[in-house]
């Protein structure tokens, strides 16, 4: 079921400010809003999440929706996965799950069932070569999107993780906005 609108006090609420503060908002134009019949603002929770991010707002915990993506983070590197899972939640779009192996990282897919997966391809044991592999003999998970992430990853590299059905790939060390920009081209967000 979907969320009711909410009202410029729910907001203000929300966001610890006044009433006042919100209309100005709308009348701004930085948050998106539409009048009922009895000349009263509605913003809706869309809107007012996109209103959170782009101001780099907190996203209130009882508006985290399930209806964000799933991400699954693959990396042996903790501070990595730590590093992307910030900048993804962040975002404000997504759940994230982690594994810091191959192994592991099967059994999460499953459960967990992500819309993306970001993959290292260095790991000890089973390699993201391997994860990559195995994820696509699963005919499930075709519309799963594979991005390979590696600092060692040389261009017979790129085309045998692209082969093996990754979706895109990103070279070590990376700016977070061109991560959230392959992450957005491929689950077709609009930035």
């Amino acid at each position: 079921m979907e969320k009711a609108p909410l009202t410029t006090g729910e907001i203000a609420r929300y966001c610890h400010v006044t009433d006042r503060a919100v209309l100005k908002w709308v009348d701004e134009g930085k948050l998106k809003a539409y009048r009922t019949p009895g000349n009263h603002s509605r913003v809706s929770l869309e809107d007012f999440l996109k209103f959170l991010n782009e101001y780099n707002m907190p996203i209130p915990p009882e508006l985290a929706h399930t209806n964000k993506i799933r991400v699954l983070i693959v990396d042996d590197d903790h501070e990595m996965t730590n590093a992307i899972r910030r900048v993804l939640l962040n975002r404000g779009l997504f759940e994230i799950d982690v594994a810091y192996d191959g192994f592991t990282a099967g059994k999460k897919f499953a459960e967990f069932r992500p819309g993306l997966i970001l993959l290292d391809i260095k790991m000890p044991g089973m390699n993201g070569f391997e994860v990559c592999q195995q994820i696509r003999q699963d005919p499930a998970s075709k519309d799963v999107k594979i991005v390979a992430v590696s600092g060692a990853l040389d261009m017979d590299g790129v085309e045998s993780i692209m082969r093996l059905g990754a979706n895109d790939y990103l070279t070590k060390p990376f700016r977070n906005e061109v991560l959230l920009m392959k992450i957005e081209r491929l689950l077709g967000i609009k930035q």
